[in-house]
């Protein structure tokens, strides 16, 4: 049985602003500007008025310009570095706001228990094992321990809420972990998932962030998206291929 961690209520919020580093990018260009211009007027100057008997040293005035070119380019690269990151950050959010309302798999522990549905997991385990299983409250409780056989592969794991004591455990956000033992008692790694409705998008960190059953997961958590349709996955895809194009033009301007 797959329990969906949903929520009511679907929101986002704006991306974090990288016109500062624009900003203090563009006022160093100008300042070097500034000064590569003061130089050529100087430069200029001098060899207007050098002595002809004594000129200036041209070996020294093309070291200064190249040292001026190289950082006028530096700062250059640096701009297009900063469009460069506010592209992908841009192609990120638009990436992520695709998946609200799919149902998704996710790499996590902590699932959903509601007055009506159980708390359901789905393990992992790399070889047949017996393990042993222990739940824990959003506050650090520990609600309930056991044990279960697992079998090679995939398979659900569920939790009614009633706690080792016999005691109903309130609806809320429930963790599960895992140690496994083998028939020769050597430890079976069995890893756990969860399923649930990506119901907002945080974009405000980066990368930015789902939230499916009131927590929050990277796109990377993604496993699986379980009932997505061919428009949101040809969306995706499209954004995908857009941010490539767009990035391998810029990277040739590096």
């Amino acid at each position: 049985m797959t329990t969906n961690a949903t929520s009511n209520n679907t929101s986002t919020t704006g991306t974090t602003s990288t016109s500062s580093s624009s900003t203090s990018s563009a006022s160093s260009l100008n300042q070097i500007a500034g000064n590569f211009n003061e130089f050529l007027t100087l430069l200029t100057t001098q060899l207007q008025n050098q002595d002809p008997l004594s000129p200036l040293d041209t070996n020294q005035f093309t070291q200064q310009l190249v040292e001026f070119s190289s950082v006028e380019q530096q700062v250059n690269m640096n701009t297009n570095l900063q469009t460069l990151i506010s592209l992908q950050q841009t192609a990120e959010a638009t990436s992520a706001m695709q998946f609200l309302g799919s149902n998704v798999t996710l790499t996590g522990s902590t699932a959903a228990l509601a007055a009506n549905s159980p708390a359901t997991w789905s393990l992992n385990s790399a070889s047949p094992a017996t393990g042993t299983v222990t739940v824990t409250s959003s506050t650090g409780q520990t609600a309930y321990t056991g044990t279960v056989s697992l079998n090679a592969g995939s398979q659900t794991y569920s939790w009614n809420g009633q706690g080792t004591n016999g005691v109903t455990w309130p609806a809320g956000q429930y963790t599960l972990a895992v140690t496994a033992t083998n028939a020769n008692g050597k430890p079976v790694t069995v890893s756990t998932q969860v399923q649930g409705t990506v119901s907002g998008v945080n974009m405000s960190q980066n990368p930015p962030q789902l939230t499916v059953g009131g927590q929050s997961y990277p796109i990377s958590a993604i496993q699986s998206i379980n009932n997505s349709n061919a428009t949101t996955l040809s969306n995706l895809n499209s954004s995908i291929s857009s941010l490539n194009s767009t990035l391998s033009s810029l990277t040739n301007l590096l």
